[in-house]
């Protein structure tokens, strides 16, 4: 008897008499099975395409289960390929981080593997391939040199105020164009067009950025991101901020960031990133954050019309005195706009505003944030943190107007602005 017909007789049996049984070693159906999946299952029998065996925790059982083995092999595999770069070791007192300058410098390679790989998604979400690359101060070069073997160095940007840094990096990687500069004053657009060319696709940022001025770097990347000139930014940050940009409507953390990059961007918090990854060890949590940028296009129809330097100011006055309704954070805007004319900024406050025609059509077609953009009745009434991104364009639309176009077009031909949200002394 073989010894496949004699495991089928005892499991054919074994299911009859409904005893306790152990099965064969899986060994014996080496020959007999090619695996790939699973179609159904029967008393503890497998059949896998038209053969039935016993289930044993050896076999794989479906096809998930296998990709994700793959997956996982996959991810072993970088990380092994990756043991070789290990973060640059700086000599005592060669290279002291500057508290000035906001420095701390990433000391753990895992940390730094996962970040690169969260940049890898963000930039590649809507294109297959990352055309332009800048880093936002490399320090001495932790993230840089995993980039560099990942991307290469031709369409590769570092900006670096940090004197120490750029000799450092030019010493490692002479290939390398490493801009000696402040990171608030890039010009992105310009940047964009000497790599890709003037329609090319827009860059994509990486960073540790200094706590101190996050807010300010981000706000630089939105005015870019007006001209196409910014596709996306992996950046890391105090946890505190990042909490902000993802925050939720009613919340403590909602407030100006939260509003600005949900309109502007995709945003996702990737992970929290402990003191302990950093020399020297800050006292804070860090997060990594990913924005994605809506683009010129997207950003247009959202705004449909609405001019984002007004946005601002509605934003700036209303968060300003968060724990007041709406009505009274922008009465005072209202008397200025208006002359003086309390009755014209009475009528402000009652209206029941009603959404552009385009707008309209946009939600009627199902666009996410078409659909969230109505004013509710009692929008005066509302504290600033009760109104989501959306509705603050319409909010902005009752204070000054917009310019669309006869007929509620979407306002394709206005000029978005090239300094918005940055400050006036931060970059041209």
């Amino acid at each position: 008897m073989s010894k496949i017909t004699l495991f089928l007789t005892l499991s054919f049996l074994n299911i009859l008499t409904s005893t306790p049984y152990m099965p064969l070693p899986i060994k014996l159906l080496d020959n007999f099975h090619t695996i790939k999946s699973t179609t159904s299952r029967l008393h503890g029998w497998i059949s896998l395409n038209g053969d039935y065996v016993w289930e044993d925790d050896g076999i794989v059982l479906d096809a998930e289960k296998e990709a994700k083995r793959v997956t996982d092999k996959a991810e072993e595999m970088e990380v092994e390929r990756n043991k070789a770069l290990v973060p640059p070791k700086l000599r005592s007192g060669e290279f002291k981080p500057k508290q000035s300058l906001g420095q701390n410098f990433l000391t753990d390679q895992n940390t730094i593997n996962r970040i690169v790989n969260s940049f890898s998604k963000d930039a590649t979400r809507s294109t297959s391939s990352i055309t332009g690359l800048v880093e936002l101060g490399p320090g001495p070069g932790a993230l840089t040199q995993l980039l560099i073997s990942k991307y290469g160095t031709e369409n590769f940007r570092c900006i670096e105020i940090d004197q120490r840094s750029v000799e450092l990096l030019n010493k490692q990687y002479p290939e390398l164009d490493v801009r000696h500069m402040d990171v608030l004053q890039v010009d992105y657009p310009g940047m964009k067009r000497e790599i890709n060319g003037e329609g090319g696709e827009g860059l994509a940022v990486i960073g540790n950025l200094p706590y101190y001025i996050t807010s300010q770097i981000l706000f630089a990347l939105a005015d870019a991101s007006h001209q196409d000139a910014i596709r996306s930014a992996t950046v890391t940050m105090q946890w505190e901020v990042g909490e902000r940009l993802v925050a939720n409507l009613s919340t403590k953390a909602y407030g100006i960031l939260s509003v600005v990059f949900q309109i502007y961007a995709e945003t996702r918090m990737h992970f929290k990133i402990p003191p302990t990854v950093f020399y020297p060890k800050p006292k804070v949590d860090s997060g990594l954050v990913g924005l994605s940028f809506v683009g010129q296009e997207v950003l247009r129809r959202r705004l449909c019309g609405v001019r984002p330097r007004d946005l601002r100011m509605v934003l700036t006055k209303t968060f300003q005195q968060r724990r007041k309704c709406v009505r009274n954070s922008l009465k005072k805007l209202l008397l200025e706009e208006l002359d003086g004319d309390a009755e014209k900024v009475q009528s402000v406050l009652n209206a029941q505003p009603q959404l552009p025609a385009a707008v309209a059509k946009l939600a009627s077609e199902g666009d996410a944030f078409a659909k969230v953009q109505r004013l509710p009745e009692d929008w005066a009434a509302k504290r600033p943190e009760e109104i989501n991104p959306a509705q603050f364009i319409e909010l902005t639309r009752l204070v000054y107007g917009d310019e669309l176009e006869e007929g509620g077009g979407v306002g394709s031909g206005y000029e978005l602005g090239g300094k918005v949200w940055r400050k006036l002394k931060h970059g041209t």
